[in-house]
Formats: structure tokens, sequence, C-alpha cells
């Protein structure tokens, strides 16, 4: 039988029909008898219409039709002639060859370092984690009754005590709280509003994860990441074992304030 991370690790394909019949089996079983990767199916599906179906699609430039348009092969010499044997088959093949020699440059003049790459995975990963729990029905595992009640109700449930020094006023109401994966680990997820904003703070262990080492500032006592993308501020630190992700379309201004209140530091 599958255990929770490998159900996990298979949900989009397994909504994409790409397992074969035994394993599909044994993922639809599994679903049945848990209700908790039943609940993240049921966000991974609501999270796939989002990204999907209803985000803006982009054509390619009128630039960049210009410029493929300007470096392809001229017209087919006259009949008899070498091209009106191998033509059809240059054809394709100059095609790709034009659209490597433009692609590639803007590639590679921007590729990023392995250490790049880690940090963006980490924002990546955050956001996804903030839109399922968007998408959820039903998000809250234990429902805000203020985190004397709201902490004890991990316990058991992670490997690790979760260190919550802020619980909440008036600017920062605390909603409640969930079990949530972050990349390849479990986190405790708590959820803080900001007027109509939704707030997204994971807590995780930290080891084994691409911490950024650039582009860091001081908060307080520890040393914080920023980032945007998507139209959502993250925010990611590192106190001894444990890691924090903070995200939210709430003002970069308004979500580096509540950070500072979570890791201590005002």
């Amino acid at each position: 039988m599958m255990d929770c991370r490998e159900v996990r690790s298979q949900l989009l394909n397994y909504q994409r029909g790409r397992l074969k019949a035994e394993s599909r089996e044994e993922l639809r079983a599994h679903l049945a008898t848990c209700g908790s990767c039943a609940h993240v199916e049921e966000a991974e599906q609501a999270l796939t219409e989002l990204l999907e179906h209803r985000l803006p699609q982009h054509p390619a430039s009128l630039a960049l039709k210009r410029r493929l348009a300007a470096q392809w092969p001229s017209p087919p010499l006259t009949k008899g002639s070498w091209w009106s044997r191998w033509g059809r088959s240059f054809v394709p093949a100059v095609a790709v060859a034009v659209v490597l020699l433009v692609t590639m440059p803007l590639y590679y003049g921007r590729a990023p370092g392995r250490q790049a790459t880690g940090t963006v995975s980490m924002v990546a990963e955050a956001v996804n984690d903030h839109l399922r729990l968007l998408a959820s029905q039903h998000p809250l595992d234990i429902e805000n009754g203020g985190m004397h009640q709201v902490k004890p109700w991990f316990a058991g449930r992670l490997d690790f005590a979760p260190v919550i020094p802020f619980a909440g006023d008036q600017e920062f109401p605390l909603q409640g709280g969930a079990i949530g994966y972050f990349l390849d680990r479990k986190a405790a997820v708590f959820v803080y509003k900001r007027r109509l904003h939704t707030i997204s703070f994971l807590v995780f262990r930290a080891e084994g994860l691409p911490w950024p080492s650039r582009g860091l500032e001081p908060m307080g006592s520890v040393q914080r990441y920023s980032a945007i993308t998507r139209g959502f501020n993250v925010v990611l630190w590192r106190d001894g074992e444990l890691g924090h992700a903070l995200v939210s379309d709430l003002d970069s201004r308004e979500l580096l304030a509540l950070a500072g209140k979570l890791s201590g530091g005002s």
C-alpha cells in the first residue's frame, strides 16, 4: 500500500490519468480511507483549476514573431534543384535552429545558479501552499481559540514543536491552524488575517533545504529573505532548527511588520 508521502507525490499524475491501473486503484483506495490526503487531493484539484484555466494566457509578442520571420529561410529554389529534394526535411530543422538561436541567449544570459534555483523553489512552494489554502473549502483543521488552544493541537501531529512568539492581535488576528507540507516535509500552518487579506505562516524543519545566502536583511536576531512572485509577497527566514515562510497578497510593509512579530523581533 502507498503511504501518505507517496500518494501526495502522485496526485497530479492521478488527476491527469497518467497512472497505471494498479497504482491508480491503490491510490484511490488510500484516498477513501485517509481524510488528510483526501483533503490535499481536493485542494490540488482546485489549485489546478485556478492555475490552468483561470489565469490569463499571453501569446508570443509581435517583436518575437518579427524576429523569427526575419530569420526564416528564403523561398524554395527552382524546380529540380537540391532544395526540391531536401527542402521539406530541412525547413523544420532550420525552424528549430532559429528558435534556439533566439531563445538561448535570453535563457543563458539569465540562467540562475544552484543557489538562486533553490531559493526560487522555496518561494514557489510557499506561494503554492498559500494557493492551496485559499482554494480549499475547509482550510483549517483547528479553528482559533487563541494560541493556547491552537498550538497544543499540533502535539503528536508533527515531529517538532513549532515556536510561535506572536499569538495574534487586533491588527493580525489568528484564525486557526492546519497540518500542511512544505516541499518534502510536514509543516504547521497558521492562518492570520489583515482586513480582507489571508496570510499563511508555515513552520517546518529547516535542515536540508536550499536556504538563500544572498539578498538577506536583518530582522531582529535572524536574517530574512523577501521576494515577490505571482502577485504574492513572501518572507523566508530560519531560526535554529526551524524554517519559516510567510506569504500573502498583503502589502509588503505590513507583511514585514507581521514577520517581525512572528520572529520575535518586535
